[in-house]
């Protein structure tokens, strides 16, 4: 269950945000919008041109890919399936005006079994092939629930050894890592010391503010002092709880503290994009894809010419 803001989180953010110089006269925006990006979680069941054209017609930046039509592996679609495909893929986009935020692979860093962790670290690895040829500058990895027979630390570890892996196979490109702030790994702690051995050879971090909010409670003021140097990339969502259950909402109608997260990566520079996290594959009961993505555009837009 939520807990709701309170009095001393509001306290503690306000101390942060003064003395990173983010609240008062000085925290006027410049009229720029960030760059927008979506995932395609949000739209399963769209064709890639589908996706390209929405983007378009929403005045997104870039698109972050997770799947075309219910197939997560990427290099699988026919967008990416050969040479000539990819050829066409990449003149698609520059004739849009779009990019490539991030490829979301699936490949999960926690697993203790070699001939599962070698699968896991092969399909990242054909990811930031792919990203090569497409001019993505992030491909994302995550962990899910952690293995409760095999001790935290050495999964950590293991998570640790797998980036910085992945991190030595991507050296000499253009394309970071970035492990996303999911599942069970979404405490500070954890996440500075696996980004504090690992980060900075290709490697990086997603920072998904509600998946840790949700489950840790910590001002995005917090967090963001302790990872900013780490964070390649971000996810945005917004919920609320209800009989004690998550549900998902359109951006701006849930609980979390999700604009003051936002507020906090612009004013201090952050330069990716923010990219909507709708996750209509996971969870087909939660609204249609073409108002939900179009009203964060929308949001996002009102809020930062504001």
């Amino acid at each position: 269950m939520m807990k709701p803001y309170n009095r001393k989180d509001f306290l503690q953010t306000s101390a942060i945000l003064i003395a990173m110089g983010l609240t008062g006269s000085g925290f006027d925006f410049k009229k720029k919008m960030p760059l927008l990006s979506f995932s395609t979680l949000g739209c399963p069941d769209w064709t890639f041109q589908q996706i390209v054209d929405f983007a378009v017609d929403n005045k997104f930046d870039g698109l972050e890919l997770r799947g075309i039509l219910r197939e997560l592996d990427l290099n699988k679609c026919k967008e990416f399936s050969n040479p000539e495909s990819i050829a066409a893929t990449n003149k698609l986009m520059k004739e849009k005006g779009l990019h490539f935020s991030d490829l979301g692979s699936s490949a999960a860093m926690h697993h203790s079994d070699a001939t599962e962790r070698k699968k896991n670290l092969d399909d990242a690895k054909r990811f930031i092939d792919l990203a090569q040829k497409i001019d993505c500058p992030n491909v994302r990895v995550f962990p899910n629930n952690l293995p409760k027979e095999v001790d935290r630390n050495i999964t950590i570890d293991l998570i640790t050894q797998g980036l910085i892996e992945l991190g030595e196979y991507a050296k000499g490109s253009n394309v970071t890592v970035v492990l996303e702030s999911h599942g069970e790994l979404v405490y500070v702690k954890d996440l500075q010391k696996i980004m504090q051995a690992a980060a900075g050879n290709n490697v990086g971090l997603v920072w998904d503010i509600v998946n840790m909010w949700s489950v840790t409670k910590e001002p995005p003021a917090t967090v963001y002092a302790a990872l900013k140097n780490y964070i390649h990339h971000t996810h945005i969502k917004d919920l609320k709880v209800t009989d004690g259950k998550e549900h998902y909402t359109f951006l701006g109608e849930g609980e979390t503290p999700i604009f003051e997260a936002i507020d906090i990566l612009y004013k201090d520079g952050y330069k990716g994009y923010f990219s909507f996290e709708w996750e209509k594959l996971w969870h087909p009961e939660i609204e249609a894809p073409e108002k939900a993505i179009a009203h964060y555009s929308k949001v996002m837009r009102a809020h930062f010419n504001g």
